[in-house]
C-alpha cells in the first residue's frame, strides 16, 4: 500500500465513524427518526444514512422501530466513551503534530 494510499484510507475512517456519530447523536435528540428525515439533516445521501444506519444497528446502538431509528442504552455508554477516545485521538494527533511538523 503506498503512503497516499494509507493516508486516504486513515481520512476514510475517520469520515465514516464521524458520520456515524452524527448520525446517531441526531437519533439521540431527535428520535425516533427515519432515513428520509436524517438524510435531510445530515445532507448525506440516503444510502450513505442507511449503511450507517446498519453499522450502527449492527454495533447494538440502534435499532429500528416502526415511528424510525432509535437509541439503545448501550450508545448512551458509548457516546460518553467516544467523547474521552476523541479527546485522546486529538492529543495523539497534537503530539504525532508536534514531533513531524517542522515549526
Amino acid at each position: 500500500m503506498s503512503n497516499k494510499n494509507f493516508m486516504d484510507k486513515v481520512m476514510n475512517d475517520i469520515e465514516r465513524m464521524g458520520r456515524h456519530l452524527r448520525i446517531m447523536k441526531i437519533i439521540e435528540k431527535e428520535g425516533p427518526i427515519g432515513i428520509i428525515k436524517l438524510s435531510e439533516k445530515t445532507k448525506l445521501p440516503s444510502h450513505k444514512v442507511r449503511y450507517s444506519l446498519r453499522v450502527l444497528e449492527n454495533s447494538n446502538l440502534v435499532k429500528p422501530s416502526s415511528a424510525g431509528a432509535v437509541i439503545t442504552e448501550n450508545a448512551r455508554d458509548f457516546i460518553k466513551e467516544m467523547e474521552g477516545k476523541i479527546e485522546e485521538i486529538r492529543n495523539k494527533i497534537n503530539e504525532l503534530a508536534d514531533d513531524i511538523l517542522p515549526r
